[in-house]
């Protein structure tokens, strides 16, 4: 079972302080690459995995989308998700994406933002959502970088000159990684890039796109806190399809 670190209601307060928390899609920086993954929603059923506040189903609605179920492990989410949102197309399920179950060929996307590296071992998910996805549906999810997951507790050197650069620490070497983000012994784990591609392939999706996302020009000019996300990838899109025949 996956940690439930969301529940523990000092990292939970601490996290409702993020720009992506107040703000929604439009306080993650990383959301209009998010967004052009995306295949058109109009009519379409859409499961998003580990959907926190609900910040993208009630989006996926109001892209075209004739359901949305919402999945994550914290109650407290979920009761944060439920308060804002009036809409009876969407439904909110607490369930642990490690041991997911869904109906085959339900889905037409699979989203995912921000959880898939809180997971021990993809390669049960993305069999499950193989299965799921209508044929032609889409897989598009955010996760953190491998550069950045095997560093934890924000890994950065300084030189004598002051200058500071990413410690790259065991990249090779896979597992759980903790780290003190928010709360003391926050777990995630590691995986190499090619790990996570090969076990999309395994599963029988195409990849589609893959970005190693960094903030534009314009985006670290607007907020010059993210200019240290173009020193190295934090985070990783991906969009995969299940094939038509």
């Amino acid at each position: 079972m996956s940690q439930n670190i969301y529940d523990n209601q000092g990292f939970f307060d601490a996290y409702a302080q993020l720009l992506r928390s107040v703000h929604g899609l439009d306080g993650a920086p990383e959301w209009s690459a998010l967004k052009a993954m995306l295949p058109p929603l109009e009519g379409r059923r859409v499961v998003d995995l580990g959907c926190g506040y609900g910040w993208f189903c009630r989006a996926a609605r109001e892209l075209g989308a004739d359901s949305v179920l919402g999945i994550d492990l914290s109650s407290k989410m979920l009761a944060q998700a439920r308060a804002t949102t009036q809409d009876e197309a969407i439904e909110y399920q607490q369930g642990d994406l490690d041991g997911l179950m869904l109906a085959p060929k339900s889905v037409d996307l699979a989203y995912s933002s921000l959880a898939l590296h809180y997971l021990a071992d993809l390669r049960p998910l993305f069999a499950t959502l193989y299965r799921a996805l209508k044929p032609g549906g889409r897989l598009v999810f955010s996760t953190e970088h491998p550069v950045f997951t095997c560093s934890p507790n924000q890994g950065w050197l300084v030189d004598e000159a002051g200058k500071r650069s990413w410690a790259v620490n065991s990249y090779q070497a896979e597992g759980e990684r903790r780290s003190d983000w928010m709360a003391k012994g926050v777990i995630k784990y590691h995986r190499t890039l090619g790990t996570m591609v090969n076990a999309l392939l395994q599963a029988g999706f195409e990849l589609r796109q893959l970005n190693e996302w960094g903030p534009s020009v314009q985006q670290v000019a607007a907020n010059p806190a993210l200019a240290e996300e173009a020193e190295r990838p934090m985070l990783l899109l991906i969009a995969a399809q299940k094939p038509v025949g």
